[in-house]
């Protein structure tokens, strides 16, 4: 494996897999399917031990109908970078709340092939089990990868919670009815919470603690702000080369 620091050239293009889902029917129906894989009772890395954290994110191209996703590989003690790379793709699935996941999976599982690394965590910049069917991004993207993942994103999508303390670290339970689902954790003080799921292989106070780790400065994770960077890079250098 590579300890570049360096990103990996231009971005790969994704392809499609064979059989994706192409209605919402179909997509929801692999939800169903793949949920019961989910593992939230145990951690399978704990916040500052050796190993790699990565952060993958995607942004998007409307007028070309095109994703960018990165993965940004950071030192999960000093959160130094350690490698970085992104793939582009066709946007594979209409957008419909809830089925996301289908118009990003295929162009982040490429970005992540060709990082060189294997995570020790994966952080992913929305929902894991804090979804309507228990099942976004994060948890879809950890069961069919096997690796550990969490979600931390910027709003609590269509979840209840009351406001956490103002300290660092203070959280409060973020509700589906009387289902906790995840916790908007203030990451900083004076900022507003990020809203943190369990993915795949990870409890709820390990993500957590995982996100609290990981965000030293700022409200977003470093792994989050690293990717969002690179995934708009990315691009950005695809419209240049394009005109």
């Amino acid at each position: 494996m590579s300890s570049s620091s360096e990103p990996t050239g231009q971005p790969a293009w994704a392809a499609v897999p064979a059989g994706w889902p192409r209605t919402e029917a179909e997509a929801t129906a692999v939800q169903e399917r793949l949920r019961g894989g989910v593992d939230a009772s145990s951690a399978a890395t704990s916040p500052g031990a050796p190993g790699l954290v990565v952060g993958v994110d995607v942004a998007y191209d409307d007028e070309r109908d095109l994703v960018a996703a990165a993965a940004v590989a950071l030192d999960a003690r000093g959160l130094a970078r350690v490698a970085e790379a992104t793939a582009v793709g066709r946007v594979s699935f209409p957008y419909v709340p809830g089925l996301l996941a289908f118009r990003e999976i295929p162009t982040v599982l490429a970005a992540l092939d060709r990082l060189g690394h294997t995570p020790d965590l994966v952080v992913c910049d929305g929902y894991g089990l804090a979804h309507p069917r228990r099942f976004g991004l994060a948890s879809h993207l950890g069961v069919v990868t096997g690796l550990p993942t969490i979600g931390v994103a910027k709003s609590p999508f269509v979840f209840r919670h009351d406001p956490p303390g103002p300290r660092r670290g203070d959280a409060s339970p973020l509700w589906d009815g009387t289902q906790e689902v995840g916790r908007a954790l203030r990451t900083q003080p004076g900022v507003k919470p990020v809203f943190v799921s369990v993915g795949h292989r990870m409890t709820l106070d390990a993500a957590c603690a995982h996100t609290l780790h990981l965000s030293p400065r700022y409200r977003l994770p470093e792994t989050t702000r690293a990717a969002d960077a690179a995934c708009r890079r990315a691009l950005a250098a695809l419209a240049r080369e394009h005109g």
